[in-house]
């Protein structure tokens, strides 16, 4: 009796952890965590912001230190570069960092919300850890000894006072760590460095360390809108397939981070909470993030394009940042296609964001200012793309807008065909010197616009 007992109690752990996985395996469905994507979903543009210790070299955040054959340290030995980039916390003191002006310059770019880096791969903690000392906070970064070293904090607090929605970047891996990057043995690449099966008690540490600082920044900062979490390779078994294969490294270790129970800390205060585990999929990949990429059509999900202004992440001096009018091209050609664009700008080791940055910004917002109805709030019009042409609609649908884009430069005159029959056209930015005239066909209506002002960047039409 005894041993039919023992195995019907197994079975039953069993079948309750295939359940969980299952249910773990599965988009979400809880109405008020889909509520809160729709609502996002509105938002359409966000600022992002990579900052750590690397902004002092102008290097690629973390990445220099891993030590996979892709990356280029310019022939410096990789122990000696390690070793120096790590000590990068002792001389990081961001005497220039001002989170008013960042907000408000992210405000005024017509910015919804943001998403910053409170710890990229390398360990170095952008805000103040109980778990370790390698922080903004911890006694050998000079920036310790500021008032207020707690430079999360001080971006949460500024972005939330502009009424900008918060997010919360934070990788899963850590290279700092020594139950992740154990110390005994060579990091031949971005993985855990151990067997997790020999040494499962070093794992277990790592999770309650990446747990506990999980239940730091989503209990210590007020409402918390957006967990991003990167480092894909860091995933639970069921979620690997082909594409991420490579990203396991040479000994293809499976490292479950516990995501039902790290979801479950960072939505004890937060309970609409969205989680962005990107990647991997399932229930806590709230809205999917293609990386530098715009797609090609309408997704049939959630979706948001992560995007840098410049070329890198992180800082690098004299990056080549793209133009205001590729900016607000692309901004469009997202949202016609129904995601939001999450444009990153990388500050200095001094907390400055670039001149270029700003001014692009300034811009987009000026933009904004006069044709954001036809982006905020808006759901995508079929046939979305055509040519030079993005429609988008109000979720009522009683507006719609065609977002003509314009190529570099100043125009005065434009003339685009509309795959409507339309009776009335008006332009939404105010110009009385403007001359419209339409010409309705079977199914079709030709729009041309006369302007003695400048047409510049893209001329949205409501009809």
């Amino acid at each position: 009796m005894k041993k039919v007992f023992t195995i019907f109690v197994l079975m039953v752990v069993l079948l309750g952890g295939m359940a969980l996985a299952q249910n773990e395996q599965q988009p979400e469905t809880d109405p008020v965590i889909l509520n809160r994507i729709g609502q996002w979903q509105d938002l359409k543009f966000g600022f992002m912001m990579h900052w750590g210790i690397y902004a002092q070299w102008g290097v690629v955040e973390s990445w220099s230190i891993c030590n996979e054959p892709w990356i280029d340290r310019k022939g410096a030995p990789y122990v000696e570069y390690k070793q120096q980039y790590q000590a990068l916390n002792r001389t990081f003191n961001p005497t220039q960092f001002r989170p008013d002006q960042m907000a408000a310059a992210a405000k005024r770019a017509g910015m919804k919300y943001v998403v910053f880096t409170t710890k990229h791969h390398d360990g170095f903690c952008m805000f103040h850890s109980g778990e370790t000392d390698y922080s903004v906070a911890g006694r050998d970064c000079p920036y310790s000894r500021n008032v207020q070293p707690d430079i999360t904090k001080a971006i949460v607090d500024a972005f939330r006072a502009q009424g900008m929605w918060t997010g919360l970047y934070f990788s899963k891996p850590d290279w700092h760590h020594t139950d992740y990057w154990a110390p005994e043995w060579a990091t031949p690449d971005r993985n855990v460095n151990y067997d997790i099966a020999d040494h499962p008690e070093r794992w277990e540490r790592f999770k309650q360390f990446t747990h506990n600082q999980i239940r730091e920044l989503t209990h210590n900062y007020g409402y918390i809108d957006i967990l991003w979490l990167d480092g894909g390779w860091v995933r639970p078994e069921w979620s690997v397939n082909e594409e991420i294969e490579p990203w396991l490294g040479c000994y293809r270790r499976i490292q479950d981070i516990d995501m039902p129970r790290l979801a479950a800390i960072a939505r004890e205060n937060n309970p609409d909470l969205i989680i962005v585990d990107r990647s991997v999929g399932g229930r806590y990949k709230n809205y999917r993030t293609p990386e530098k990429q715009v797609p090609d059509t309408l997704l049939p999900y959630p979706w948001e394009t992560c995007m840098t202004m410049g070329d890198s992440w992180s800082y690098v001096p004299n990056d080549h940042y793209k133009s205001t009018n590729q900016l607000i091209h692309m901004l469009c050609d997202i949202v016609a296609k129904g995601g939001n664009l999450l444009l990153n700008v990388g500050p200095d080791a001094e907390g400055r964001l670039p001149k270029e940055a700003l001014q692009r910004m300034e811009e987009i917002g000026q933009w904004l200012e006069l044709n954001g109805v036809a982006i905020y709030g808006t759901r995508p019009l079929y046939p979305y793309s055509q040519g030079n042409v993005r429609y988008t609609q109000s979720k009522d649908g009683k507006h719609r807008y065609a977002i003509c884009l314009l190529e570099e430069g100043q125009h005065h005159s434009l003339t685009v065909e509309l795959p409507f029959v339309v009776k009335k056209v008006r332009p939404l930015a105010p110009n009385a010197k403007r001359k419209i005239t339409c010409k309705t066909g079977k199914n079709s209506t030709v729009v041309s616009i006369t302007a003695a002002g400048i047409l510049q960047h893209a001329v949205v039409l409501e009809f």
